[in-house]
């Protein structure tokens, strides 16, 4: 959540910042800003709440700037107006700033070291721009941004321009994201590795508790005590076509066409002929604990419970499911010898991030799963598997989630001789995708009965509800329809009450050993006034169902099942109008607690 980019070199450095921002808009947000440094050494804001393409209206064009900063805000402290919007700046001018984060001890701070300070918004981002002016008043630049950082609790990423030193950027990192990316004679500042691509030759990934001195011919890097840090750049290894929607009219449409590709990518990534390529390591920590601890929120949460499936159904092993966000503040009871795996799209997610963090301090090991070998999470863990689904930009994940959960499988078969032909079946799960995307007409048109409910709800049982669980959220992700799944079983338990009629009761059936009871729960639906909506496995359809998925093994069912759901949600969203990509509140990378 949140964007930030910051440009130093000799282009325009509006056109490079509006560009990197409309890159990060995936990320979340409801307000954008740009400072630009004048050849006059001069700082020209423009923020305002709406789109990056609004900000672009409003800039100056007649500006002549070659450093500057840019901001796309996911409001925290305070309403999402011009206002809050960021940059911001130290109440003498000298600075400006944008951050990412959330400063917890803001409120301490003002009262402490700032009491004589007229703010301007209700951001807590303030305090760091004026606590930075009041330090410097005795101390140099480097040592009172220092100083700064060791008064500030939580989470940040910012930065700054100091027009005392017109020819340098600053930037500081801590638990936030930041990179530095590299190219000759220019450099470019980001939340996110996206933006460098097309303009950086490698990048760094700064580390907690750092700070950067950015000029136009080099830069240094310090830790907090101000001592040169250590850092290696990575060589960039994300491509302009890889970042572009091709000829798809949204992200997301383009990431759902990739699930095949990227099931595909895995098999040959995980599998050398019938083996599976994991680290030993990683099997004899499993092995030789009494419960795995799956950590993940939202999507990643969901895959996680076919992973709990997968290692305590198949594999023997006592597996939970925990939402991170709960899990760093409501500790169980931990027994002797777990493992805790952490699932995360980005590996950026702060809640897992937390738990990771202590547990980690605890001796517990730690396995990440992500989509970023360069992220937080994969720094701190003890072990990583790459889920290798290439880079995910629509806010709805969709090949993450597919990914997710074939890592799993793959890690779970290389446990036990319960799960036999993976390879196989997972060959068989892309060409089964592949055909579904070849009926993408038939799932238009169930989501036309969708698209103007108030309500919606998934049912089913099993592996089934699962995948009910991960349906329902990408309908309110993107269509902005309340959706909720139940295990169908429950229906009777108090949530049949919700139905009304016209109200659409979706009936994932995908198991033989449960097929009959789900479809016997959705007509007492249907008796109550629902209209019934069946997906269901080839071998178990009846004459009525609304879309049949090919037949696959039945572990790995909900890879299809979520596939036709991810589409019914796409086009419940796009005939209603909605922005797809970017729905509204909601961030793709979820850096703050």
């Amino acid at each position: 959540m949140c964007g930030i980019i910051g440009y130093i070199g000799k282009k325009q450095a509006k056109e490079v910042i509006v560009h990197g921002l409309k890159q990060l808009e995936y990320r979340g947000y409801d307000s954008a800003g740009i400072a630009l440094l004048n050849n006059q050494k001069k700082v020209h804001i423009f923020k305002d709440k709406g789109r990056v393409s609004h900000l672009e209206m409003i800039i100056d064009p007649t500006i002549q700037s070659t450093l500057g900063i840019g901001h796309t805000r996911w409001a925290t402290h305070g309403k999402p107006n011009q206002i809050n919007s960021h940059p911001h700046q130290s109440q003498n001018k000298r600075f400006t700033i944008v951050h990412n984060g959330v400063i917890d001890n803001f409120k301490k701070i003002k009262a402490d070291y700032l009491k004589e300070i007229t703010f301007v918004s209700e951001t807590d981002t303030e305090v760091i721009v004026n606590l930075i002016e009041l330090y410097s008043r005795s101390l140099s630049i480097r040592d009172a941004i220092r100083k700064t950082m060791s008064k500030l609790e939580g989470s940040y990423a910012f930065l700054l321009i100091d027009d005392h030193t017109p020819d340098r950027l600053y930037v500081c990192k801590n638990k936030a994201p930041m990179h530095i990316g590299i190219s000759e004679h220019e450099f470019i500042l980001a939340s996110d590795v996206i933006p460098l691509a097309g303009h950086c030759d490698s990048y760094i990934i700064m580390q907690d508790l750092t700070f950067a001195e950015i000029r136009k011919d080099g830069f240094s890097l310090y830790d907090i005590m101000g001592v040169p840090a250590e850092y290696q750049a990575v060589p960039m290894n994300i491509s302009i076509d890889e970042i572009s929607k091709g000829s798809f009219e949204h992200y997301m449409l383009k990431e759902i066409h990739e699930q095949p590709g990227v099931i595909r990518n895995l098999v040959s990534n995980y599998f050398v002929e019938e083996e599976i390529n994991i680290d030993k390591e990683i099997i004899d920590v499993i092995l030789s604990c009494d419960k795995i601890n799956f950590v993940a929120c939202g999507t990643s949460m969901y895959a996680s419970y076919m992973a709990k499936y997968y290692f305590e159904k198949l594999c023997g092993i006592p597996s939970e499911v925990f939402v991170a966000s709960e899990l760093v503040y409501s500790t169980p009871l931990i027994k002797d010898k777990p493992v805790f795996i952490y699932l995360s799209q980005s590996g950026e997610t702060a809640d897992s991030i937390a738990v990771m963090k202590k547990f980690k301090a605890q001796g517990f090991p730690a396995i990440a799963i992500t989509n970023s070998k360069t992220s937080t999470m994969n720094s701190i863990a003890d072990y990583t598997l790459d889920i290798c689904a290439g880079t995910e930009i629509a806010v709805a994940s969709t090949k993450s989630y597919m990914a997710q959960v074939v890592v799993c499988a793959i890690l779970a078969k290389a446990l036990t001789h319960k799960i036999t032909n993976l390879k196989t079946n997972l060959n068989r799960i892309a060409l089964a995708i592949e055909k579904i995307l070849d009926q993408k007409g038939v799932i238009k048109q169930i989501a036309e009965k969708l698209k103007d409910a108030n309500d919606i709800f998934y049912i089913g049982r099993g592996i089934d509800y699962w995948a009910c669980l991960e349906s329902a959220l990408k309908l309110k992700e993107i269509a902005y329809i309340h959706t909720e799944a139940f295990s169908s079983g429950e229906l009777k338990h108090g949530s049949i009450a919700l139905i009304t009629e016209g109200t659409p009761v979706i009936a994932i059936c995908t198991q033989e050993n449960t097929n009959a009871i789900v479809r016997s729960n959705l007509a007492e639906t249907v008796s109550r006034g629902a209209l019934p909506v069946v997906i269901s496995m080839e071998t178990l359809s009846e004459g009525e169902d609304d879309f049949i998925v090919p037949d696959v093994a039945h572990y790995l069912s909900p890879l299809v099942s979520v596939a036709v759901t991810q589409l019914l949600a796409y086009y419940s969203a796009t005939l209603k109008g909605n922005d797809v990509d970017k729905p509204k509140n909601l961030a793709k990378s979820v850096t703050v607690e």
